[in-house]
């Protein structure tokens, strides 16, 4: 039987997410970011076109390292201004009844204690439908605004494993099933004594009190995580339940997925049991000519200065000291190890990857693979792409929205769903149901959170 496809929609609550320039094009309406009806409307297309969720991206800091300031990324509304994410997700629940949300979470920048009760509160708004991108945080930036100094790559994952027990202890742990009984009668909303405290003692983090809420649909929302390092392997392949990875090639992608099941199996999880999505951008229309013409037409709004800033952010490298046109080389990351992996090498070609090559590449829908053609042609590059490579499915990137969306709901999606490839109408159940077919509940005993690599 063929593989289920599936896709999530890729959004940040910003301007310019991964195509920097392209807000200026006059069927883009990523400006109006800072109203509720531009996101309602999106969630309305994602639940017409059966995606799994919106996948919101999030930053605390400013692309800052190219050229050793913020104008680049300024002027091209790279990822700033941005706002918060999590409030998006009531207004897009409200409007749709099946539709995920993943929310891109900081270990960094935040307590556990009070998070743990913001996404409870979010469980509970969407009767079960988030999820937590758990991010470690990449940019220096960040930290120095929160008065802090950035860790070291791989201290960050120990910090994360011990904020993943806490949030863990806090949603599963504290508050038993029946603890709240809401008998009028008796006038005992909760019985004391199935309230927990959580005693937690550790280098990183003390709470030693209860949840404050009571267990939501989901208790701990479905973990997303990225992480292409050996550390950031194992802390996904102990965590998560659905898996983002990056490649610059088909192959190397095959590469990297067949590691990520590897690493699976050796937590002692099933390596088919966890969703594994690749970033992807779409461009396609009713025909071949169309879609390429639109891709034509998108390129001279595209920002080149604008992707280069985010790029020099995602690789902890400043792009600007580099020649444009000789080799990049290998680049030694304290940020995201998976873009600087896969870009330090050879193109497909066999050609090295020069800073021009990567300004290039990421305007267009981020450093992603890109796709452009008529719904068959694109339907056609998908279905080779998940068998060549493994994944489960893909993140969208969009080049304008919401059109972008609406191209890939109107043109991709059904001739995927005549193919049988993908669904055409959703499961009932929480996210993680929908996602795993695994219940309500979180598949890793809480016992075994926060061991160490």
């Amino acid at each position: 039987m063929a593989r289920r496809i599936r896709f999530n929609a890729f959004a940040m609550n910003t301007v310019g997410h991964q195509s920097p320039g392209l807000w200026r094009h006059p069927e883009d309406r990523s400006e109006h970011y800072t109203d509720l009806e531009h996101w309602t409307e999106l969630a309305r297309v994602l639940e017409r076109g059966v995606f799994d969720g919106v996948f919101l991206a999030d930053v605390l800091g400013t692309y800052d390292l190219y050229g050793g300031d913020s104008a680049a990324s300024l002027r091209a509304a790279a990822q700033v201004p941005i706002n918060d994410p999590m409030m998006l997700v009531p207004a897009m629940a409200l409007v749709t009844e099946h539709l995920g949300f993943g929310v891109t979470a900081n270990t960094s920048a935040e307590h556990p204690y009070p998070f743990a009760r913001r996404m409870s509160t979010l469980d509970h708004l969407t009767r079960g439908r988030v999820g937590w991108n758990v991010v470690t945080g990449y940019l220096d930036s960040a930290a120095r605004n929160m008065g802090a100094t950035q860790l070291e790559h791989d201290e960050r994952y120990d910090q994360a494993e011990e904020y993943l027990e806490v949030t863990r202890k806090l949603w599963e742990l504290s508050w038993e099933d029946d603890a709240v009984v809401r008998d009028r009668v008796s006038g005992v909303f909760a019985e004391p004594a199935k309230v927990h405290p959580i005693g937690h003692h550790g280098h990183w983090f003390d709470v030693p009190g209860f949840h404050l809420s009571e267990p939501s649909p989901q208790r701990t929302p479905v973990v997303y995580q990225a992480g292409a390092s050996p550390r950031g392997l194992a802390f996904a392949a102990r965590h998560a339940e659905a898996i983002f990875v990056g490649g610059s090639s088909p192959e190397s992608l095959r590469a990297v997925v067949g590691r990520a099941r590897q690493a699976l199996h050796d937590a002692g999880r099933d390596p088919d049991g966890v969703r594994i999505y690749t970033k992807l951008t779409i461009i396609t229309a009713a025909t071949s000519q169309e879609a390429h013409a639109k891709h034509a037409e998108y390129l001279r709004y595209a920002d080149v200065e604008g992707a280069l800033a985010l790029v020099s952010g995602w690789m902890g490298e400043d792009l600007s000291r580099h020649d444009l046109d000789q080799p990049l080389g290998t680049v030694s990351s304290n940020a995201i190890h998976t873009y600087a992996a896969a870009f330090s090498g050879t193109r497909d070609d066999g050609r090295p990857w020069t800073v021009r090559d990567l300004g290039e590449r990421a305007a267009i829908g981020g450093l992603g693979s890109l796709v452009v053609g008529s719904g068959q042609e694109v339907a056609d590059q998908v279905e080779d792409l998940v068998e060549q490579t493994g994944v489960d499915g893909f993140n969208l990137a969009y080049v304008v929205t919401p059109g972008s969306f609406v191209d890939v709901v109107e043109h991709v999606v059904p001739v995927l769903q005549e193919r049988g490839r993908y669904p055409t109408a959703y499961e009932p159940g929480t996210l993680r149901h929908k996602l795993l077919g695994a219940g309500d509940r979180h598949s890793e005993p809480v016992s075994r959170v926060g061991q160490p690599a």
